[in-house]
């Protein structure tokens, strides 16, 4: 069931904060946006993180961010969605598989939406770099997993919101430094596209559970129609 019996995925008590959090990672994004819009270089954000470079990173070290970057990547996103959406049918939790599909599609639309708008580039005027499509996958798979688990476990706002966040962080963080050391992106690249993932998973898990509600109530009043 997808109904009002089946869990939400975004659990009523953390509602409020990543609401929050969700707007205040727009705005970040935004802000960004604006203020590398059509650059071509490094802002000085980026340089007081680290100075990039095209390759910055040596074996075995590199060996590790080529395969990070890979699960961003067509083939390696397409096995973690299909693995992760397995193992929410598995657990019997269908909105959550929906939310994966819908809420990691919706973010890596985002992000190939906001490209071309923003116009930064890394490496020649044909790479677009912000915001980080890696990075905002990756970190709303992150999410929607952490959202999950949170449901499971029965965690309350702090606790569930807590591990909300610290998954978002070590996803992203991990992919982040990735396309940073491989030259692809520059800091606020990984920053943007992180927070774009905030700003998404939690609006589209909230779609998610009121569209299924809704389906569930005209089908409810469908049968009580019948049996009159």
């Amino acid at each position: 069931m997808t109904g009002r019996s089946a869990p939400a995925v975004l659990p009523p008590s953390l509602r409020a904060w990543l609401g929050l959090i969700a707007a205040l990672a727009a705005l970040v994004v935004l802000v960004l946006g604006a203020l590398y819009a059509g650059h071509s270089e490094p802002g000085r954000m980026d340089r007081w993180i680290v100075q990039p470079t095209a390759d910055s990173v040596r074996p075995p070290w590199r060996y590790v961010a080529l395969a990070t970057d890979f699960l961003g990547e067509p083939a390696g996103a397409a096995m973690l969605v299909v693995a992760t959406v397995t193992g929410c049918l598995l657990l019997r939790r269908p909105r959550a598989a929906v939310l994966i599909v819908a809420g990691a599609g919706t973010t890596v639309a985002t992000t190939t939406l906001l490209k071309p708008l923003v116009g930064r580039t890394i490496h020649g005027d044909g790479n677009l770099a912000y915001p980080s499509g890696h990075t905002a996958f990756v970190t709303a798979l992150a999410l929607v997993v952490a959202l999950l688990a949170t449901g499971r476990l029965g965690l309350g706002r702090t606790a569930g919101t807590l591990l909300v966040l610290a998954a978002a962080l070590v996803a992203g963080a991990a992919m982040g430094w990735a396309q940073v050391a491989l030259g692809a992106h520059y800091p606020t690249d990984v920053l943007g596209g992180w927070c774009t993932a905030l700003a998404v998973i939690p609006a589209t898990a909230w779609l998610v559970d009121r569209m299924a509600d809704q389906l569930v109530d005209r089908t409810a009043d469908a049968g009580r129609r019948e049996r009159r």
